[in-house]
């Protein structure tokens, strides 16, 4: 994060309920910046992100205990944008995969890219990130 640019990080276990500490952090930072219209949309985008890390990016021969980390971070670079990446140490980039009707899975980052106003995936110093840029309509 830059100096003066308002932001929030959270470290999460690689567990399946990250997903839903990852959506209640998302929803109390946007509500103190006073971007509740954001809120829906970068909910369901941290709660894609943070799953896909979680299926994804556990470290071989990780435990219960032990169970590996990502990072959410969500930061406000000026008024109506807020900028949510979700970090994880998998240097193994996510497959594009079309999902048939009948697929369960396989959805996410299709979603993501749909939902938000712009939307990459790019290597990290310690595995990858994706980013994702959310506009308030103001």
């Amino acid at each position: 994060m830059t100096g003066s640019t308002p932001g929030y990080v959270q470290t999460l276990a690689l567990l399946p309920a990250s997903a839903a500490i990852a959506r209640r952090s998302v929803r109390t930072t946007l509500a103190c910046w006073g971007l509740e219209d954001l809120t829906a949309d970068a909910e369901l985008i941290a709660s894609e992100l943070v799953t896909n890390a979680v299926q994804h990016a556990r470290p071989i021969g990780a435990t219960p205990e032990d169970p590996g980390r990502c990072r959410l971070t969500l930061e406000r670079p000026s008024p109506g944008v807020v900028w949510l990446t979700v970090s994880d140490p998998s240097r193994r980039r996510p497959g594009h995969r079309v999902a048939t009707a009948d697929d369960e899975s396989g959805r996410g980052l299709a979603v993501v890219g749909a939902t938000a106003h712009r939307f990459m995936m790019q290597r990290a110093r310690d595995g990858k990130a994706a980013w994702v840029e959310l506009k308030a309509d103001r």
